[in-house]
């Protein structure tokens, strides 16, 4: 184990918090989280056999964690009728994808009409990104959709940052042109 016990008797009090406060940003639902947590310490006990110690114990849990958040999405973006995207303004503090989020009507106006417009408005999105190259579409929503940081993407697809860029910019630019035909 590289010199690194996991100790998942004090998971809890070491880094439910931390993990609740990283969840409820992503999924605006706070029984959501709670179960996502709750479903990454299941993950992270059933799986501690497979920790390496490379990364510390809470960096650990926050990659099966962000896993959870990816099936999450998944699962509720695969029933057609309810698909929706939801999508965080300035991740970790950097300004991409704002061109995409601020064209999305305020969730918090509960107008029949805005109601109706968000659900149409997700819907196309998520035809625009179902038509992008499949490593397009898997960086675009790691780094917009899912807020994760550029050394995490690179280090799972195996990628460079110039090249997660590269493939950012391309997949931008095609769902700018595949909103302007069917959305805009």
């Amino acid at each position: 184990m590289s010199g690194h016990e996991i100790n998942p008797n004090k998971w809890i009090d070491l880094y439910s918090d931390y993990l609740f406060n990283y969840t409820i940003t992503r999924v605006r639902d706070r029984e959501t989280a709670q179960d996502l947590v709750q479903e990454t310490f299941f993950a992270g006990l059933k799986s501690m056999k497979n920790f390496k110690g490379q990364a510390s114990e809470r960096t650990w849990l926050i990659s099966i964690l962000k896993r959870k958040i990816i099936d999450h999405y998944r699962k509720i973006n695969s029933n057609k009728g309810k698909a929706e995207v939801r999508m965080n303004l300035n991740f970790n503090g950097e300004d991409e994808g704002d061109w995409l989020e601020q064209r999305v009507a305020d969730p918090f106006d509960k107008t029949a009409e805005n109601n109706l417009e968000n659900t149409e408005l997700g819907l196309a999105i998520h035809n625009c990104i179902g038509k992008l190259p499949h490593k397009q579409a898997e960086v675009f929503k790691m780094k917009t959709l899912l807020g994760y940081d550029t050394e995490t993407i690179c280090n799972e697809l195996g990628i460079t940052a110039s090249n997660l860029w590269v493939i950012i910019h391309r997949a931008r630019t095609s769902l700018a042109s595949c909103m302007e035909k069917n959305w805009f």
